[in-house]
Formats: C-alpha cells, structure tokens, sequence
C-alpha cells in the first residue's frame, strides 16, 4: 500500500466547543469540512492540519489516524492477505469517501481512506 497523506484524529468530546484551541491558539484557521461528529483545521500558512473526531459515524471503533491512499481496492486486499483485523468493511460512506478501517498489531484502529477524485 503507498500512503499519499497520515492525518491524525483527536478524539473530541464536542467538535465546536475544542474548535477555538486548534483554530484560535494552534492558528490551524481553515476549517476544510465540518461534518458535526468530525471536523478538519488546516494552516493557511504552513499546511498543518489535525482532524476532530468525535464518535465515528459508521464504524464501530474511532480510528486515531487516517491514511489516504490512492489504491484502496488494492489496500484492502492486501490487509486481508496479510490476516489484519478488519474493523469496518470496505464501505462507500455517504459522505463520499471509500474506506476500511483495520487494527494495526499494536491495538491502534486505522481508517484508511481514498477521497473521491
């Protein structure tokens, strides 16, 4: 699997109340989307960005960090050949992204994910 970009999802009790640390204090000002359960605050300057997450809309688990990759088919075949827990099936959301979610080895829920183009 080639990962194109790792995000980090903090978990979050409520999305707007931490919204004014990452945006106000961290400078993180460019609100990407805001989905209510999951928002994403991106630099305008530098890039930098962190996702707040909190309780996955369809999963069963909260990932800690997202992967994007450009071959998800590809990516979830090799989990399962690999024998990776598969934590949430290869799912188109309605949101608009597909994705899987797995268990790394250390217990870590990973959300891996291909935006649509």
């Amino acid at each position: 699997m080639r990962a194109t970009r790792i995000m980090a999802n903090l978990h979050v009790a409520d999305v707007e109340a931490a919204k004014s640390f990452y945006t106000d204090y961290l400078g993180l000002r460019t609100e990407e989307f805001n989905m209510g359960w999951v928002a994403r605050y991106t630099s305008p300057d530098t890039g930098a960005n962190v996702q707040l997450v909190t309780r996955d809309a369809s999963a069963p688990e909260n990932p800690v960090i997202s992967i994007h990759t450009d071959d998800i088919e590809g990516a979830y075949e090799e989990a399962l050949r690999l024998g990776y827990e598969i934590v949430h099936p290869i799912t188109t959301e309605p949101w608009g992204v597909r994705r899987f979610l797995l268990r790394a080895p250390d217990g870590n829920v990973i959300n891996i994910v291909r935006h649509r183009d």
